[in-house]
């Protein structure tokens, strides 16, 4: 695998001012510059920029992947095998409501993974997830 590039999102939230205290103090993302419309994130190495828009509504749609409801849109970042259970014991203390509870898909098959989903307070759906084996991130069997 080549080296990865940091990825720039930046996504709607209903109210800046708790979505701020969800990322910072949840998620454990470290703040970066900010106005009083936007502020940026370090969001484990990747830039995220949350706008406020009041206006804004989680969208609510779903595919099937391995017998789960998979919220779409979602975004998320790949974090190591041996930090997820640790990182998804923090969410749970922090009190967050899974969507997709912290489970292994795929499990014994190329691709096995640890995943889990839930949705920030402005209704965006977030996946964390870890790969097994990480040389086989892009593999094309499941």
């Amino acid at each position: 695998m080549t080296k990865l590039s940091p990825f720039h999102l930046a996504i709607p939230v209903k109210n800046l001012s708790e979505s701020k205290s969800f990322y910072q103090n949840t998620l454990g993302c470290k703040p970066g510059r900010e106005s009083d419309e936007w502020a940026d994130y370090d969001f484990f190495g990747h830039q995220l920029v949350i706008h406020a828009d009041p206006t804004h509504k989680g969208r609510v749609h779903h595919n099937e992947v391995d017998n789960k409801s998979v919220p779409i849109p979602h975004f998320g970042v790949i974090i190591p095998w041996d930090d997820f259970d640790k990182f998804a014991k923090s969410l749970t203390e922090n009190k967050i409501q899974f969507i997709i509870e912290p489970y292994i898909r795929f499990e014994g098959l190329p691709g096995e993974q640890k995943t889990m989903f839930f949705y920030d307070n402005s209704g965006n759906a977030i996946e964390f997830k870890s790969f097994k084996e990480m040389s086989l991130l892009f593999s094309t069997k499941i």
